[in-house]
């Protein structure tokens, strides 16, 4: 059974932005520090095991210069909006078979809410 519920998952990360319940913005939630061992998140910054996490919401999947991807996510073609985050960071495996993210994912819906108003500050 599918328990990936988007407008949910919209209406908590619209509300957690609209309260400021996320930190300041440019701030990295305490959650995020999970992200940092394999991704950067400073403009230019060099890829780590994963790509740089700069300016990502709102591109299309595996296309950041310079970092190979798997096939996996590149055949996928996603754009890294609400909805795809959210499920993509609720377990990267179970969304895309074969990816080379071996994350186990965010089970709590309010702290993938907060990564991805993160991830939307960082332009």
């Amino acid at each position: 059974m599918d328990t990936f519920a988007p407008r949910a998952a919209l209406a908590m990360a619209a509300s957690l932005i609209a309260t400021s319940a996320f930190a300041a913005p440019g701030t990295p939630p305490a959650t995020f520090n999970r992200c940092t061992v394999c991704h950067n998140a400073a403009k230019g910054a060099p890829a780590k095991i994963g790509p740089d996490l700069w300016g990502v919401y709102g591109r299309k999947a595996a296309t950041q210069a310079g970092f190979k991807y798997s096939a996996a996510l590149t055949g996928a073609k996603l754009k890294w909006d609400d909805a795809t985050l959210d499920k993509w960071l609720a377990g990267p495996m179970t969304m895309v078979p074969g990816t080379a993210m071996a994350f186990p994912g965010l089970k709590d819906a309010a702290k993938r809410a907060e990564v991805i108003a993160y991830l939307k500050s960082l332009k």
